[in-house]
């Protein structure tokens, strides 16, 4: 939302203007709130849906070994890991291009970071020392981290106090951190509207039409593309001399199988 500095900055200097009789307040709060969303916007310049996705997959392991570590941690402060957070910390293993050796590295960090002897702190200043120098790199980590912990339906209040360690930690205010958390509510939102749902239905619509799930790879999608390109593409009846409908249904098949493709391809930046 990189408007919400603008909104609450009109209503403030609004309310105030109309108090003192000086309307040229609501101008000047619509002013510094734009300067705030420019400066939010800047901070998490690699937030968004779907919009970071190439800069993924080049994510230095030790950012990612921090990553779970402390997502694992944040899982098990109220006690109990979700299947939620689970099945969202699996679907980020897949959107940062992670191999089977690396998710199998990824879920043996998530696990060392419920441990009661795991060191948080450590952890982040050697983030912050290593990999995460740039603000907007410190502010995709805790994005990426709040993206699993929204996977359920409140955070707990000791989640919440961690979160606040980790944003002292990594230089990032009480403010930017409850306007990224505004924000992610809102897209998760959006998914749960009638056009999310329906985005969400077409990204499940194209996983069974290549026969896989959210949690298969990116390697495992395009071998499931290319076997059933290979099979069902129209070339390959020409030795059984097809009739027309049988023909014209090859050609259908063809079309769902590459057009399942392309959409996972762009949501998930296969190259």
């Amino acid at each position: 939302m990189p408007y919400l500095g603008k909104i609450v900055g009109t209503v403030i200097g609004t309310v105030i203007g109309v108090a003192t009789r000086q309307t040229w307040i609501a101008l000047l709060g619509l002013v510094l709130g734009h300067q705030f969303d420019k400066g939010f916007a800047e901070r998490f310049s690699y937030f968004g849906d779907d919009s970071f996705g190439p800069q993924l997959d080049r994510l230095p392991e030790s950012f990612v070994k921090a990553l779970f570590l402390t997502m694992g941690h944040l899982a098990k402060a109220d006690g109990r890991v979700t299947e939620d957070e689970i099945r969202a910390a699996r679907a980020l293993m897949h959107r940062l291009g992670l191999g089977p050796p690396q998710i199998r590295r990824a879920v043996e960090w998530f696990e060392q970071g419920k441990q009661k002897q795991f060191s948080l702190i450590p952890t982040l200043r050697q983030l912050r020392q290593h990999s995460a120098r740039r603000a907007d790199i410190r502010g995709l980590f805790v994005r990426l981290l709040m993206e699993v912990s929204l996977s359920k339906d409140k955070l707990h209040r000791d989640e919440r106090a961690l979160y606040w360690t980790i944003c002292t930690e990594l230089n990032i205010g009480r403010v930017e951190l409850a306007q990224l958390e505004a924000m992610i509510r809102a897209q998760h939102g959006f998914r749960r509207s009638p056009q999310g749902s329906a985005d969400a239905e077409r990204v499940r619509v194209a996983y069974r039409s290549l026969g896989i799930n959210e949690t298969s790879s990116n390697a495992e999608i395009k071998q499931a593309y290319r076997r059933l390109m290979n099979k069902n593409h129209p070339d390959k009846l020409v030795p059984t001399n097809p009739d027309a409908a049988a023909i014209a249904e090859a050609e259908r098949k063809t079309r769902e199988i590459r057009g399942a493709y392309e959409m996972l391809k762009a949501r998930r930046s296969i190259r």
